[in-house]
């Protein structure tokens, strides 16, 4: 039987994630993670940001604690930007939709 792990749902967790979710364990927490991922997935990059930070603790840092809820990969804002349209730009100097031709059998941008 596999030993609880310090973090929900560590092993669909996406690396940039699991950094910021590290912070606030203790050694013997990132110790049970490292035995862990280096019993299944054995993933490189989070071996090492799991030792990097066991190091960082070794040479005196303290666990940080982080917020109640969960982090996020999705930054907090949204886009503003113009609306877009099924339609094609109107209007002298634009160029014409992909593949189609005035009547002139020039592009609207050619008249």
């Amino acid at each position: 039987m596999t030993a609880r792990l310090p973090i929900p749902d560590y092993d669909e967790m996406p690396l940039s994630t699991l950094g910021h979710r590290i912070r606030s364990l203790t050694e013997d927490e990132l110790n049970t993670l490292l035995e862990h991922e280096r019993a299944h997935a054995a993933r490189v990059p989070v071996i090492e940001q799991l030792t990097g930070r066991l190091n960082e603790l070794r040479q005196g840092a303290e666990p940080t604690p982080g917020p109640e809820e969960e982090p996020s990969d999705v930054p907090g804002h949204s886009r503003s930007s113009s609306e877009v349209t099924p339609e094609p730009p109107r209007g002298k100097g634009r160029p014409t939709a992909h593949g189609t031709r005035s009547t002139t059998g020039k592009g609207i941008e050619h008249d």
